[in-house]
């Protein structure tokens, strides 16, 4: 019987060859974006196609169950496909969907969401149709980005280029226009290509190890108009030396550096010029240590709470923010304010209650819930992000927030028992715990002290839907009851999506 399969299974590998031309009808599309077609019953993974086209492909990689192909030529489009603002977005990559109709993005969004809660979460369809939201879109879905990190190197001819890495690879495509950044962008790396070209600085070379210039780090206040750039170095006098340099060292870290300074100041809103030292062999963009070549350190942002029943108008009420270099910052402050602001409305809190941020970063949730809240303790494990928490608790005048530098999964255990010790055995409370995990969501410690704490809600903030609706799954075996789902586009041209949902406890 085994060897039957296996025998099926070969006879199906033999229907096609690798480079063969194809045809098929897209008919679903995978959580990654790539389009789905099936010949002859075998499917088939299409990267740059939508639901409803016809394509012609060539089947590029043959498994036993499943190939890839790659798109030839679309034969019939699909009503959903439209021509894509960018000319490299099929070679950069980093817009996957940039050719289906901003309409569509969002119902795919919303779909891979209620599917992963459906498929993993357990729910019923009829249960998610009463409780999951539509998707909150953008208005404009481009220029969204305040922050842009740009590879530079050397083209064919020798000429310094900046750009992108082409999908699944190191090779960069020039592009100083891409149309999800700032429209700065632009200017501020022709500044710096020229500067390299008539000055002949070199570019790094990741083969090699050497030349200069690696990347450059450009981020925008979308409120506040300060614009920052970094230029990520790997001077060839810092090779194998540690240790962090005086803050005002004097020191030309570049050639001609003042003629480069000169240009940069030149654009307006320009606050922050800097250098990043980074001499290791690494696929880590930033340095460590960091120098201020012109202005300020820091630039400064806003993010303003909205009125989630007034079509998230702005309320006047904002929290400011000071950005580092290597601050974690949300890189789309529209949309930011919009999952913020559901987030504080689903805790619904009413000035009494003490409240848990876990994965706080450099406090944005926090000190939006501490606004509203009688405490709230933070929780982080980047000890650069608490001091900037601290930092902006400070700038906004907020004395109800502390922060603690840990992992959530150690943090909350820990100060759990601790308390069980000094109050006699009395159960360590929260009213509401917020969570905002990184893709691989909460672990299962970590959930069953949320669970133990008994608050009555829990705000789950998720970048990756599939994990959020195992640990919401967890939950829900526990005693809580998902009552709120906002799907949230945050980025919008990639298959990206975050999500807030909240789970009330159930009055056993």
């Amino acid at each position: 019987m085994g060897q039957d399969r296996i025998n099926r299974e070969e006879r199906r590998d033999m229907d096609f060859q690798k480079n063969q031309l194809l045809t098929t009808e897209i008919i679903d599309i995978s959580t990654e974006g790539e389009g789905i077609g099936r010949v002859n019953g075998y499917p088939f993974f299409i990267k740059d196609t939508i639901i409803g086209d016809q394509v012609e492909i060539r089947a590029i990689k043959l498994k036993k169950n499943y190939g890839y192909g790659r798109l030839e030529k679309v034969i019939t489009p699909s009503p959903f496909r439209v021509t894509p603002s960018c000319c490299f977005h099929r070679q950069c990559g980093g817009c996957q969907i940039q050719a289906m109709s901003y309409e569509q993005q969002l119902a795919f969004k919303h779909n891979k969401v209620r599917n992963n809660l459906l498929r993993i979460g357990g729910f019923g369809p009829e249960e998610l149709d009463r409780i999951m939201e539509p998707v909150v879109g953008m208005e404009e879905p481009f220029r969204y980005r305040n922050k842009a990190q740009y590879p530079i190197g050397m083209d064919k001819e020798g000429n310094p280029v900046a750009g992108f890495y082409a999908g699944r690879t190191h090779s960069i495509i020039a592009n100083t226009e891409c149309l999800l950044g700032v429209d700065e962008n632009r200017t501020i790396l022709e500044a710096i290509l020229q500067y390299m070209k008539e000055y002949g600085i070199s570019a790094y070379e990741e083969v090699s190890g050497k030349g200069l210039v690696r990347h450059v780090l450009i981020r925008k206040g979308f409120t506040s108009g300060e614009i920052m750039v970094c230029l990520v170095i790997n001077p060839e006098h810092m090779k194998g030396r540690t240790g962090i340099r005086e803050k005002n060292s004097k020191r030309e870290w570049l050639p001609h550096q003042k003629e480069l300074i000169e240009r940069l100041v030149a654009i307006r809103g320009m606050t922050s010029i800097s250098v990043s030292i980074n001499c290791e062999k690494t696929n880590v963009i930033m340095g460590t240590e960091i120098y201020t070549l012109w202005g300020k350190e820091r630039i400064t942002d806003t993010i303003f709470v909205r009125d989630v029943d007034n079509c998230f108008a702005r309320t006047g009420d904002g929290i400011a923010f000071s950005i580092s270099p290597l601050s974690f910052y949300q890189v789309n402050p529209v949309q930011t304010e919009k999952l913020y602001s559901l987030a504080l409305s689903y805790a619904g809190l009413s000035g009494k209650e003490s409240v848990w941020d876990l994965y706080c970063g450099i406090g944005t949730i926090s000190l939006f819930l501490a606004k509203k809240a009688k405490q709230v303790y933070g929780v982080e494990i980047v000890p650069q992000a608490i001091d900037d928490a601290k930092n902006n608790a400070k700038i906004n005048d907020i004395t109800n927030a502390e922060f603690y530098v840990g992992k959530a999964e150690e943090v909350l255990p820990e100060y759990y028992k601790e308390y069980e010790k000094t109050h006699n055995g009395e159960t360590a409370h929260a009213d509401v715990i917020v969570v905002d995990p990184p893709r691989k969501g909460c672990e299962e410690s970590l959930l069953q002290t949320i669970v133990d704490m008994q608050p009555e809600k829990v705000v789950y903030v998720s970048c990756d839907s599939a994990t959020l609706a195992r640990d919401v799954k967890f939950l829900r075996a526990k005693g809580y009851e998902l009552k709120d789902v906002t799907p949230v586009d945050q980025f919008p041209h990639t298959v990206h999506v975050e999500v807030v949902c909240c789970l009330h406890r159930v009055n056993s």
